[in-house]
């Protein structure tokens, strides 16, 4: 089963980001920035911009992208488990024995989209500044690159 769905975006093309050790939001930029960050091998971990820890690169969803993922899979796989079960039992018979399926699973609704606020400010790395981040504005740093995780002020 494939279920294709996206996370939206904010206006400058950041999407929203939690992290895994300190659960401070943040936002990092949804695929090359520029041309440098295009000729970028793909990093093996990712360091979060409040508190410098590292996190592999499937680390960094929030919960309510978490709740949203959930709820956007449920129907699908409701009807899925359904199908299956009335193909398992299709030609299921015999003298003794007749299997029938009757009615249907009530299927779980889809979630409201999510939305994307333009909120936050943009910080650039001086060691890696092809990937800019957006921090809450009530954060004063120091901060810390999501490539290397070093520390710098602005």
């Amino acid at each position: 089963m494939e279920i294709s769905m996206s996370l939206p975006l904010d206006h400058d093309g950041f999407v929203r980001r939690e992290c895994p050790h300190c659960i401070s939001q943040f936002k990092w930029h949804h695929g090359p920035a520029n041309e440098e960050a295009e000729e970028q091998p793909p990093p093996t971990a990712y360091y979060c911009p409040l508190c410098g820890q590292p996190a592999g690169l499937d680390s960094w969803w929030t919960q309510e992208q978490i709740d949203y993922t959930r709820g956007a899979i449920a129907p699908a796989a409701a009807r899925m488990v359904e199908d299956e079960l009335k193909n398992a039992f299709k030609g299921a018979r015999s003298k003794y024995v007749k299997v029938s399926v009757k009615g249907g699973m009530e299927s779980p609704g889809v979630p409201s989209p999510l939305t994307e606020p333009d909120d936050m400010v943009i910080v650039t790395s001086p060691c890696h500044s092809y990937e800019p981040v957006k921090v809450p504005e009530d954060t004063s740093g120091p901060y810390h690159c999501l490539v290397c995780g070093q520390a710098f002020a602005i």
